[in-house]
């Protein structure tokens, strides 16, 4: 493989603003109430948290969007939200950074989808869920479909992010995947261990080891287990690359067409690993779209993942962290040095 030094990582990353792509998912709002702990409640053996300040940001494929848009993509997204506060907010949220929300449908019989985290001390004291869990109407599900028609061709991209709350569908994806290869679109999937099925034809699936484990039926403890689970999916499900994100180990790339490559972990203290997926997946196909190749994708990926993780809450990454880091990492011989 050609060799890619810092410059020419720098190249791909200043390709990025401008590349158009377009998210489709689970839209989530999250909010986040900060507080301190002092004492132990009466009531029970909890902490009692005493709030200091609460903020939302955008969460799910909202947060794809959003790591996106920090690094300067022109991106749109594609979901379904309730006819409330919450769903205000979020589409708000993406407005404030330019984030299309024009294939965003508005429901108005079921609420947006909250993920409430309490944290004190910068750590996760606990986290409540609402959400309703019946599929979503038919009527909706047209809507999306009728967006994606009529809109897929001027994109460079598509992410598939799948929090399994009900948008990927099986019958949607059927769609989705055949419509933005027959018009030329990188097609990336963040997928949901119960629905590997799905993404057949995709080009990259971005599973962490656990779901790809799963996946395929059999422990993944070495090199030779992930290489061997890479490219049974590759075979069984038609795709060009599969991502294996194993946390603090880094990741390992297993391609149709090429040799495997791990990367090492490019972290260095760990905060948060809410949304380190969300990051993986926006970055990964940012730099492929800007003309990398999966090696060097994952590599970049990678040390956007290292740079969220460190930040508490759903964070995202600025192009000049990234190149930072990437210099960083480049001097140390990580990656693609």
């Amino acid at each position: 493989m050609k060799e890619y030094g810092f410059r020419s990582l720098e190249r791909i990353v200043k390709k990025f603003p401008g590349k158009r792509l377009l998210v489709l998912g689970d839209l989530l709002l999250d909010q986040f109430i900060w507080g301190d702990v002092s004492r132990i409640s009466p009531e029970a053996p909890v902490p009692v948290v005493w709030v200091k300040k609460e903020d939302h940001m955008p969460g799910g494929a909202c947060n794809v969007a959003s790591n996106l848009a920090k690094l300067g993509a022109d991106v749109s997204i594609v979901g379904i939200v309730g006819n409330d506060d919450n769903g205000r907010i979020l589409k708000e949220l993406m407005s404030s950074i330019d984030v299309g929300t024009e294939g965003v449908v508005v429901d108005k019989e079921r609420p947006t989808i909250l993920k409430t985290r309490v944290i004190a001390h910068h750590q996760q004291v606990v986290r409540i869920d609402r959400e309703d869990p019946r599929d979503f109407p038919a009527r909706d599900m047209s809507r999306i479909k009728d967006y994606l028609k009529n809109n897929i061709k001027g994109f460079d991209g598509v992410i598939i992010e799948d929090y399994g709350k009900g948008v990927v569908t099986s019958e949607l994806l059927r769609m989705v995947v055949p419509l933005a290869k027959r018009h030329g679109k990188m097609v990336a999937v963040d997928p949901k261990e119960n629905h590997f099925s799905y993404y057949k034809g995709a080009s990259v699936i971005t599973p962490n080891h656990h779901e790809a484990s799963k996946a395929v039926g059999f422990a993944i403890t070495d090199e030779a287990s992930m290489v061997k689970a890479g490219n049974k999916l590759i075979k069984k499900l038609n795709l060009d690359v599969v991502l294996l994100t194993l946390g603090e180990n880094g990741m390992m790339v297993v391609q149709k067409a090429g040799a495997p490559k791990t990367i090492p972990t490019a972290a260095q203290e760990v905060f948060d690993v809410s949304g380190a997926g969300d990051t993986v997946i926006a970055v990964y196909t940012l730099s492929m779209v800007s003309g990398g190749n999966p090696i060097v994708a994952a590599h970049i990926a990678n040390c956007a993942a290292g740079i969220v993780v460190g930040k508490v809450g759903t964070a995202t990454v600025t192009r000049a962290e990234l190149l930072e880091r990437l210099k960083k990492e480049t001097l140390r011989g990580r990656g693609t040095r």
